[in-house]
């Protein structure tokens, strides 16, 4: 009869002992680094930190403003749909009935914004949601492209947060008079508030991106 081995005098491999503890760290290390890396994106999301080229500039509505249910009507009486297939995005301003320079200052911010996005601009409209009808766009302002007026609607009016602070300070104890801009995405939603007095680079910029969103 063959006598079997004692096992206690089988020889170890030692070599192949160490590739499993080096295996098993190695693992170890993997569970470590993903874990790790989902719970610091994890914390970093919920304390609003994003990478600086995802950051947008305008106010981000939280939630947005749903404005689906609402067809506002341009002033030559015809319905003026949303029409999410189009791709279309939209810049909102609802100026008071009673504003003078700072909507021509408007008008001329939202007239560069359009001619620096190029041809991204021509799934843009913008939205002139008027006090009163008749009503235009002050005289001494450059003609915007894909320009649609709005007859006055106090449904659109009352999904735009916060559209009646005109006022914004200037520094020291100075005020100055300025109209709110807003986006609103394909599907309707109002997504961006930009403050009265805002930076027009910061529309432009967060456009530049949205544009490019198919």
């Amino acid at each position: 009869m063959t006598p079997h081995p004692d096992p206690a005098h089988v020889p170890v491999d030692a070599d192949a002992d160490a590739r499993r503890r080096r295996n098993r760290l190695m693992l170890l290390g993997l569970f470590a680094i993903f874990f790790g890396t989902l719970a610091v994106a994890g914390l970093l999301r919920f304390s609003g930190w994003r990478p600086q080229g995802m950051k947008n500039r305008g106010e981000l509505l939280q939630p947005p403003a749903d404005a689906r249910t609402v067809t506002p009507r341009l002033l030559n009486g015809a319905d003026y749909t949303w029409d999410p297939a189009a791709r279309t995005w939209r810049i909102v301003i609802a100026p008071p009935a009673d504003c003078g320079a700072e909507c021509t200052q408007a008008a001329r911010n939202l007239f560069t914004v359009w001619e620096v996005l190029g041809q991204e601009a021509s799934r843009l409209d913008i939205l002139w949601l008027c006090p009163q009808a008749p009503c235009a766009p002050p005289a001494d302002a450059p003609a915007l492209p894909n320009l649609r007026l709005l007859q006055p609607d106090a449904a659109l009016r009352g999904h735009l947060p916060r559209v009646d602070e005109v006022d914004y300070a200037q520094g020291g104890n100075a005020k100055g008079r300025g109209v709110p801009l807003y986006v609103i995405d394909p599907n309707g939603f109002v997504i961006l508030r930009y403050a009265a007095g805002s930076d027009p680079g910061d529309l432009r910029y967060d456009l530049s991106k949205l544009l490019k969103l198919k």
